[in-house]
């Protein structure tokens, strides 16, 4: 596999390179590829547990009755609302 690198991101491999920390190109770009990986990982954790507190949240509020029941004209007037708030 080949892959090409602007002049800026080659330059950066070579360093790492030079610092001794890798013995080649390859595992500086193996290594990014890992941290890459592990670091999505962790976002779409940090989303997801994001995700279940609003949910748990919104249970409580559930429990506690704090929702609005609406008919089909209110949910019309919630809809036109928020589509004239974002005019």
């Amino acid at each position: 596999m080949n892959i090409s690198l602007t002049a800026e991101l080659e330059k950066i491999v070579k360093e790492k390179v030079e610092s001794g920390l890798y013995n080649n190109a390859s595992e500086v770009i193996r290594e990014a590829l890992r941290f890459t990986y592990s670091h999505e990982q962790l976002l779409n954790e940090i989303k997801l547990e994001r995700l279940r507190s609003k949910l748990a949240d919104a249970e409580q509020d559930i429990l506690e009755n704090g929702y609005l029941t609406l008919d089909k004209a209110g949910v019309n007037r919630l809809f036109s609302d928020l589509k004239n708030r974002q005019s």
